[in-house]
């Protein structure tokens, strides 16, 4: 081994683990996910045929120790530890050589171990949220409207756009780690690759902070960010703008054709089977989980051999208390959108969401059965052991909970 090789095999041996599935991410190397973070440095060594080849920049990670380790768990420690876990996903050094046939220059950081930016292939960003100049911030959004204004990158069959989805959750950071203070657990169940639903109670009685906080908690938690995809009801898709903004940051469609799409893509989709009368529930019966319907969720998720990750998220049932459902507000609607299949709608007193508290736990997750999508009974038998199973872990992190706020 020559001196240069030592060097820069020491130079891998002293990154993280995380920083070393980047990079593994970016040469495709198979079953990185279960490897240790030696068996990750050889891996790399091995790929390249030398560890001379691999061009790597060490990061200062003395600040960078999760929050959880020193006992610091206060909003501005949290993001420090996610913009530290975010930066090392990125090489500042270098960057992006993409050019438009307008002459237009990228000019992005590339992302770690690859030769372009997450905007032009450096990763599969549709997949793996990677903030474009590696963190986020109200100083990176010229950057980004200047990408956006130039549409120098693709979106995705369903509407997703990184830009636009990069920016909201910038903005959603506020709710998850400032207003709601979100507190998570059990990411160890949560696919580090490859298709997975998570589905999960229903609550909000107005708008679906449940979704925005499932989708910035998998963000910001997870070593390797992952985007989770959510499945949204029809008024989604009919309200000006709203439609259009929807898809842009990554929502998708109630129909089997979107979940076939992004699950036969590898992507994580976000359910939640409870659905309208989920969200919809009075404030007395809070936590109550709802029936799941005929399991049409897991149904998809055996087609395509994906595990099913249940979550119990506790906080969002109490944003907007409903103190009571109207039928009549229910057929206003249906007035307006006759397609809208809502029964009853939520008559909530705060316009402002409560300063609540959340939780948010992952279950261990469901294998695929593929014999058991075609058994109409056992597909119920599962659906309800997936209901039960999040209503007994509601149960008990309400029972352990101190404080609504």
């Amino acid at each position: 081994m020559s001196e240069r090789d030592a060097l820069e095999r020491g130079a891998l041996e002293l990154m993280t683990r995380s920083r070393l599935l980047a990079l593994a991410a970016a040469r495709n190397l198979r079953g990185r996910t279960r490897m240790t973070r030696a068996e990750l440095v050889e891996a790399l060594v091995a790929a390249d045929g030398s560890v001379g080849a691999i061009r790597v920049r060490t990061v200062e990670t003395a600040s960078a120790a999760p929050a959880s380790a020193g006992g610091d768990t206060t909003p501005a420690a949290r993001r420090r530890t996610l913009e530290v876990r975010l930066a090392g996903h990125v090489d500042k050094d270098r960057h992006c050589p993409w050019t438009s046939i307008d002459g237009f220059s990228c000019g992005l950081p590339v992302i770690a171990g690859a030769q372009r930016c997450a905007l032009h292939g450096g990763i599969d960003i549709h997949d793996i949220p990677v903030p474009l100049v590696g963190r986020l911030g109200f100083d990176t959004w010229p950057t980004l409207f200047r990408h956006l204004l130039i549409s120098s990158y693709d979106v995705d069959p369903l509407g997703l756009d990184p830009v636009v989805a990069e920016v909201a959750w910038h903005l959603t950071n506020a709710l998850y780690f400032d207003y709601f203070k979100v507190k998570v657990e059990g990411l160890e169940h949560i696919p580090t690759h490859g298709p997975a639903v998570i589905a999960g109670n229903h609550g909000g009685a107005t708008l679906p902070y449940d979704a925005f906080m499932l989708g910035a908690a998998v963000s910001n938690e997870l070593q390797t960010p992952r985007r989770l995809r959510v499945i949204g009801t029809e008024i989604f898709n009919m309200l000006p703008w709203v439609s259009h903004l929807y898809r842009k940051v990554g929502g998708a469609y109630a129909s089997r054709g979107d979940t076939d799409y992004l699950l036969s893509h590898g992507r994580l989709v976000g359910v939640f089977p409870e659905g309208e009368k989920g969200f919809m529930k009075p404030v007395w019966d809070a936590y109550r989980v709802q029936r799941f319907g005929r399991g049409g969720f897991l149904s998809i998720a055996d087609d395509h051999d994906a595990p099913v990750v249940p979550v119990a998220i506790v906080g969002s049932e109490e944003v907007h208390p409903a103190v009571g459902v109207s039928e009549w507000l229910a057929r206003l609607v249906r007035l307006v959108w006759p397609e809208q299949r809502v029964e009853k709608m939520a008559v909530v007193l705060n316009p402002i969401p409560l300063p609540v508290r959340w939780h948010i736990r992952f279950l261990p997750a469901l294998a695929p059965q593929r014999a058991a999508a075609i058994d109409p009974l056992r597909l119920l038998e599962r659906t309800e052991e997936v209901r039960l199973a999040i209503q007994t872990a509601l149960d008990d992190m309400l029972a352990n909970r101190r404080s609504v706020f």
